[in-house]
């Protein structure tokens, strides 16, 4: 059973991982370093497995660019760290491979370029995985992208933009603390004022996707090849081939822990992909990322600063982090001044005090954190600094001191909640999280203009208070803020008009749900219909045991249920499980008032129906007896169709899946009338899925086109 202390993690990380995601993709401002984004997705993914942020990519594109649909999908990937990692990459999750490519983990910006008939038609920055930025006109000044390629095909090339290290210390190393922001910056800037020139940049490919016809290959790595003969450098590959890979995999990356200073460009691992495309196929994909993909990195950089002082922050959901000030200290290249505490209850653990020298440590890519106190600091700690714009750090060394938890938010004064390891600030009028409300709302929606200047300008001249209060606003009011002209003020209604009007998932989405994201809101809204069925639905999921809501308290073994009947038959949908559901109730039940402000001026309409693309969509499955393959391998390719596993048999079973000595399961679904498949029928039913349809959708299920197998995060 799920803890009050439970729900209170769970939300807290989910909104810490959605938070620290659009810092990362959107903003190329990152607050902490790849591990300790690492470390909160673990511990969400062990606490709420089904969490709908796990199943996110990316956050929406920023608005202000247009926005590009990704015909194929821009997957993130596994992580390891360790030779243990690598081990159980290729002896389990890839069920004992024997041939995988490694290339290395480039510190750039992805990017995809769509050719059409050989000639480049757009080029994408990932954005959120599903949705990017066109960054055409800047990935033209790229040198060594070909605006013609040498094969006049359909294809999306995938890859990552980087700046040769040569290059930055020669132009950009007083302009940014690394390369990695600089390409960002580059790709995205809209009329050439960026820090980085676009033509300082390279482009290093590693994967291709065709629209119709592919080049006949069994092997990723021909694909690379292939790549090479149209005209586009992938990124260097090696290929592993034996009984036992992973020996020589964990060897190549001591190697290259060796000579990663030496290489040109910036890296933070490696990755190894099972180079089989058949054995891809099989293996599918999670919500979240291949199966047949490893990114592993490099182990952490250390180095000591000093810590000056700490400052409290409020965010959006309410929580209250401490932010730590030090000494400026480069680490791997990052020149470092702010970074997180996360909570009261790791300021605790820490022991640390302000005043004290301390141990930061760079696990990733970005921003190092407080490893432990090395004790109090002297003078001579602090010197020999430099600020990241190259100036002379000069600060006297602070009186030791505890670091002191404050009683009341830094926004609102109002009283704080001690919850855990956690404080809260539990006042919705809060003016950190009204603001931050806002613009999310506006970010999820996309509307151009509407940033956080303008929503600061709006609260602070108490012309909104809420979301609602965007939809009153008029010209008049608009034109008398600092800096907004009549031209402004109409582009910002023309945004707002155009929200007036959309599907209850975006809505639902929009509000900012702690945990719920676009397709967890998507298919809740789909199982609520209108706004009226939602609120019907609210009310239902409190109803209590003894309450006629509640609906039957046994199910059919006669175990008494644990929820009432508006949860259980939300968590009939794939991917929601009953702490989810929660979720929902609860976050939308603090949202009522909101809702019920935001429909006066909405047109909420009916969730579109999804289109199944799946070949075992809707259908359930049953595994019994004995397989040729292991029974994990015949779930997963179930699963890559779409289809669901069960463990027992009931009137609702699709197909059981029987192997030899099958037993009772066999002798029950005889009995219930129900589809029996041996393992040839299994193969045969995978294998028609595969064949090429007249829609576009097919091109999903073809081992060949592997539209939802791409591997795009490294």
């Amino acid at each position: 059973c799920i803890t009050m202390a439970d729900k209170q993690r769970i939300e807290e990380l989910s909104a810490a991982v959605r938070y620290h995601r659009e810092l990362y993709y959107n903003h190329s401002a990152p607050e902490i370093s790849d591990a300790d984004f690492d470390k909160l997705w673990d511990e969400l993914k062990l606490l709420d497995p089904n969490n709908s942020v796990l199943h996110e990519v990316g956050p929406e594109p920023l608005p202000g660019t247009e926005k590009v649909e990704h015909m194929f999908p821009m997957r993130s990937l596994d992580k390891g760290t360790t030779d243990e990692d690598i081990t159980h990459f290729v002896t389990q999750s890839t069920f004992g491979g024997k041939r995988y490519l490694a290339q290395p983990k480039l510190d750039g910006s992805a990017l995809s370029l769509e050719y059409v008939a050989g000639n480049l038609h757009r080029a994408a920055t990932r954005g959120s995985g599903e949705k990017g930025e066109d960054v055409t006109l800047n990935a033209k000044l790229i040198a060594n992208i070909p605006l013609r390629l040498n094969v006049a095909a359909d294809c999306h090339v995938r890859g990552e933009v980087v700046m040769p290290l040569a290059t930055f210390e020669q132009k950009y190393r007083d302009v940014s603390p690394n390369p990695r922001n600089l390409c960002s910056g580059a790709l995205r800037q809209k009329h050439g004022d960026g820090k980085a020139d676009a033509a300082d940049l390279v482009f290093c490919a590693y994967d291709v996707k065709f629209v119709n016809e592919s080049p006949t290959a069994n092997h990723d790595s021909e694909l690379l090849a292939w790549l090479q003969k149209a005209g586009i450098e992938p990124a260097p590959w090696t290929i592993f081939e034996s009984d036992s890979p992973q020996k020589a995999m964990i060897k190549y990356t001591r190697e290259w822990s060796s000579k990663r200073s030496d290489f040109e460009f910036e890296i933070d691992g490696i990755v190894f992909k099972l180079d089989n495309l058949q054995q891809r196929e099989n293996l599918g994909m999670t919500a979240h990322h291949p199966r047949w993909a490893l990114a592993w990195k490099f182990p952490p950089e250390e180095a000591t600063s000093v810590l000056l002082s700490v400052d409290w922050q409020t965010g959006r959901t309410g929580n209250v982090t401490p932010v730590a000030r030090i000494a400026p200290q480069s680490v791997g290249g990052v020149t470092v001044e702010n970074t997180t505490l996360h909570n009261p209850g790791e300021v605790a653990r820490l022991g640390v005090k302000i005043g004290d020298k301390i141990l930061i440590v760079r696990r990733g890519d970005v921003i190092p954190k407080i490893e432990h106190s090395l004790g109090k600091a002297k003078q001579e700690d602090l010197a020999d600094r430099f600020h990241a714009d190259g100036t002379q750090f000069q600060h006297e060394l602070p009186e030791e001191c505890e670091i002191t938890i404050p009683q009341i938010c830094p926004s609102c004064d109002s009283s704080l909640v001690v919850e855990g390891a956690f404080l809260k600030c539990y006042n919705m009028l809060c003016e950190a999280r009204t603001s931050r409300s806002i613009l999310y709302w506006c970010r999820a929606l996309e509307m151009d203009g509407v940033g956080e200047k303008l929503v600061e300008q709006l609260l602070e001249a108490d012309m909104i208070s809420s979301i609602s209060g965007l939809y009153g606003l008029t010209s008049q009011g608009l034109t008398r803020l600092e800096r907004m002209g009549e031209k402004s003020a109409q582009n910002v209604l023309s945004e707002l008009a155009r929200t007036k009007q959309m599907p209850l998932g975006k809505f639902i989405h929009a509000l900012g749900l702690p945990g719920i994201g676009p397709e967890l809101a998507s298919l809740f809204a789909s199982h609520v219909k209108t706004l009226e069925g939602m609120f019907d639905w609210l009310s239902r999921a409190h109803a209590e045991l003894g309450d006629d809501a509640y609906g039957p308290v046994l199910d059919e073994s006669g175990k008494p249920h644990k929820s009432n009947i508006a949860i259980r038959g939300l968590c009939e949908h794939d991917g929601i499980g009953e702490k989810v559901a929660i979720q929902v109730r609860d976050g939308l039940e603090l949202r009522r008032v909101l809702i019920h402000e935001l429909s006066s001026h909405l047109v909420l309409d009916e969730e579109p129906t999804t289109v199944s693309s799946g070949k075992f969509d809707g259908m359930t499955f049953c595994i019994t007896g004995t397989l040729t393959q292991p029974r994990k391998v015949i779930q997963l390719m179930v699963k890559a169709a779409g289809g669901k596993v069960v463990g027992s048999i009931s009137a609702k079973l699709d197909v059981l899946i029987a192997g030899e000595n099958a037993g009772t399961k066999l002798t029950k679904a005889e009995s219930l009338g129900l589809t029996v498949w041996d393992e040839a029928s299994l193969n045969q039913a995978l294998k028609t899925s595969a064949q090429p349809r007249e829609s576009d959708d097919a091109l999903e299920d073809s081992p060949t086109k592997q539209s939802q197998r791409s591997l795009l995060d490294f």
